[in-house]
């Protein structure tokens, strides 16, 4: 009988208004009226049970419409970014990224593997730049690896 073990610790993630604000402000720059949606790294600390997002920067992003699997994401350019921002703030690591959602898409895993070379456990928040409602439109997410014996 095949054995699942599955870890899901319990994580608050607190995302800064800045972010909020940033994001939005990408959106509306790029890809408003759209159906695109827009990318940006999350700058800040992982302490573990708690994520603590400070800042971020927009990362140019290109995504087929008719195919959501075929999608291009500069990362010479958030490596060159992820320097500068290095020496403005140390204390400040890319912990993760971020998409305009509003929900979860098929390329998102192939999206986080990417990150993977910059943390080893990249937090995804969807900032739905279109909410419905007056809720803070915020969903963060880690992938969790399933083992099966």
């Amino acid at each position: 009988m095949p054995a699942t073990t599955t870890v899901q610790p319990s994580v608050t993630a607190h995302v800064h208004p800045l972010v909020l604000l940033s994001a939005t402000d990408h959106y509306n720059r790029v890809a408003k009226d759209t159906k695109k949606r827009v990318i940006g790294v999350l700058l800040g600390q992982n302490k573990g049970k708690v994520v603590n997002v400070s800042n971020s920067f927009a990362v140019p992003f290109e995504e087929d419409e008719k195919d959501p699997s075929v999608w291009f994401l500069d990362h010479n350019y958030v490596e060159a970014m992820n320097d500068m921002f290095k020496k403005v703030n140390a204390k400040e690591k890319l912990i993760g990224w971020y998409h305009s959602g509003p929900k979860l898409r098929s390329s998102d895993l192939e999206i986080n593997e990417l990150f993977k070379r910059y943390t080893p456990n990249p937090v995804l928040v969807i900032i739905d730049v279109k909410p419905n409602d007056a809720e803070i439109p915020t969903d963060a997410y880690f992938a969790i690896e399933e083992i099966k014996d």
